[in-house]
């Protein structure tokens, strides 16, 4: 059903749940994984911050290939890709422009009380951009 799964990651434990489901499916349906992370820009020069992403960019392709581990091992084909701009949007152009099948990502909890404080997170912007199908993972 799907080829290819796409898990945008914030480097940080939470991704977890949504790597391993993208896993499981993946094997399942003999689907590729594209790990991506998003580093945000700052509104400063490029030459002035340069070492600053290069560093951002060496640490993001540290965590992302540990990250990647538990995929490869389970034989199914990984990539690990790094991007900048803002999140929401290149998450969606990414997806569009990889020919993405299913986008799969964390989500937050929703609170019955005050269920609109959610609307501006990432996975409820990719979750309205999006193209192809989005699995929420919470």
């Amino acid at each position: 059903m799907f080829k290819k799964i796409l898990v945008p990651v914030d480097l940080t434990e939470k991704n977890r749940r949504s790597i391993d489901v993208a896993r499981k499916l993946a094997v399942e349906d003999g689907a590729e994984v594209v790990l991506l992370h998003v580093i945000e820009e700052l509104l400063l020069p490029l030459e002035e911050i340069e070492d600053f992403y290069d560093e951002l960019q060496a640490k993001a392709a540290t965590a992302m290939e540990a990250m990647a581990e538990s995929i490869h091992d389970a034989g199914v084909p990984v990539r690990e890709v790094v991007i900048y701009g803002p999140r929401a949007e290149r998450v969606v152009e990414f997806a569009t422009e990889d020919d993405t099948d299913l986008i799969v990502l964390n989500s937050h909890r929703v609170d019955p009380e005050s269920p609109g404080l959610g609307w501006a997170t990432l996975s409820y912007k990719v979750a309205i951009l999006s193209q192809c199908p989005v699995l929420l993972v919470k």
